[in-house]
């Protein structure tokens, strides 16, 4: 990738690693091979090939299920965790961490927030934040989510998918018990993960959504960036656009979060893992929906990762093995269909 004097900056993005240390097995539907030790050295590769580029990354995007839910049958989540997060520190740039279904299936919420894989501190190490991030303490019914600005008009926006969700919390929680009650009725299948049968088949469990007071800071965080004239770029585990993804691995409720983005001409794209065959559209306004592939089912003979070179009227993604290099033309300037 060429350098000129309007790259702003890059980071990189990998998604669903799912480390195991155990054989290769199929997907849940029995489709596709997952490759549960290899998935350790694709990250090592990815780890080296951003160690190499000749502009080192700003940071890098984590998406979610940094490990399989695998390990807390097998007891070892702690440990396959530190493994992963040894290769990480090899890298002298700085993750921002996700959580997707997989960490939920190893840890709780609490355990999350006193982890490395809680990268939400590092908002205030970057950003004088004029909205400020929800609060991090640990009671059951708080939701995992804030904002920074690596560059001058430039916002990035994590957010918690699993904020409304049946895994990850439990009682007392008032929002355990909403999510679950609303899982049942929309899903009366015995096994919540089957979506067989459903109008609305995002409604399994391994699945969540956006509780009604992070929507509220959402639109507090992007009603800022819109009056500074700023872009966003807003991220999350699980995808909110129909056509970016298969719609089972949609969030609960996607019309819900796509309307909002929607409604703030700040956004210029959502970047998702989850569904490891990947996907892309751009809506109707011009945001950019880029699901990327997983880790987890990629052969060991390929790779799954990407950096985004940011320009002044474009975002361009190089992507490594089965990663799709992309341009993403920004909605005030796009002249064409990203290709």
């Amino acid at each position: 990738m060429e350098e000129s004097p309007a790259l702003y900056f890059t980071f990189g993005i990998i998604a669903d690693i799912q480390y195991a240390d155990i054989a290769n097995g199929f997907n849940y539907t029995k489709t596709r091979m997952r490759y549960y030790r290899n998935s350790l050295a694709l990250l090592k590769g990815a780890i080296g090939g951003w160690a190499e580029e000749r502009r080192k990354p700003e940071f890098i995007l984590q998406l979610g299920d940094l490990i399989d839910g695998f390990n807390a049958r097998d007891k070892r989540s702690e440990i396959s965790l530190q493994k992963v997060l040894t290769e990480i520190e090899k890298l002298d740039v700085q993750f921002h961490h996700v959580w997707g279904n997989h960490e939920f299936y190893n840890f709780s919420r609490k355990f999350l927030l006193g982890s490395k894989l809680n990268t939400k501190p590092l908002a205030d190490m970057m950003d004088d934040l004029t909205v400020s991030s929800p609060s991090s303490d640990c009671h059951e019914d708080s939701f995992y989510g804030y904002h920074f600005s690596p560059f001058n008009k430039f916002r990035f926006l994590l957010i918690d998918t699993y904020d409304l969700s049946a895994i990850g919390r439990g009682k007392p929680s008032v929002k355990y018990e909403i999510s679950l009650k609303l899982l049942k009725e929309k899903n009366p299948n015995e096994d919540l993960n089957s979506p067989t049968g459903l109008k609305e088949p995002q409604y399994v469990q391994f699945n969540g959504g956006v509780s009604g007071d992070q929507l509220t800071w959402i639109n507090r965080v992007l009603t800022s960036s819109d009056e500074k004239q700023e872009k966003v770029i807003v991220v999350g585990h699980l995808p909110i656009h129909p056509e970016a993804t298969d719609t089972i691995c949609l969030a609960w409720n996607y019309q819900e979060i796509l309307s909002l983005l929607q409604s703030h001409s700040c956004v210029l794209a959502y970047l998702a893992g989850h569904d490891h065959d990947g996907g892309y559209c751009a809506d109707i306004f011009g945001i950019h929906h880029v699901t990327f592939k997983g880790v987890i089912e990629t052969p060991p003979e390929s790779q799954a990762y990407g950096t985004m070179y940011v320009y002044e009227d474009k975002m361009v993604l190089k992507g490594q093995g089965h990663v799709l290099d992309r341009t993403l033309h920004y909605r005030e300037t796009r002249t064409q269909t990203a290709q």
